[in-house]
């Protein structure tokens, strides 16, 4: 079956430079220092990434977040929970923004 993913593709990820090797360069220099330890661990970082890369449903990002996770000593019962609390954010914001459809019916009905 065709898609618009191919996994082979997030092999290819640095080539996005080959016309902008400037950007490109600044980009991944920046990747590089935001996913270094810091504050947070590494891997910290990679479960929020994790978490982000289910929120955008990226599935290059899904794919090298879980591979990075387990790289980092991450275990799928962790990952799991990372993704929940990504959902329970993303599903929180759907509903509170309810409020507005509320809003705005109320004023209509007047």
């Amino acid at each position: 079956m065709e898609s618009y993913y191919q996994p082979e593709d997030l092999a290819k990820f640095e080539e996005i430079g080959k016309e902008a090797p400037e950007l490109a360069k600044k980009f991944f220099d920046y990747y590089a220092a935001v996913f270094a330890d810091g504050e947070l661990t590494e891997r910290e970082k990679c479960l929020i990434a994790l978490a982000v890369a289910h929120t955008i449903q990226c599935p290059y990002c899904i794919e090298a977040y879980t591979r990075a996770c387990l790289e980092k000593g991450s275990n799928p019962g962790e990952m799991t929970e990372a993704v929940h609390v990504a959902t329970a954010i993303r599903g929180g914001a759907s509903l509170v923004h309810g409020i507005q459809m509320r809003n705005i019916a109320q004023k209509i009905s007047m």
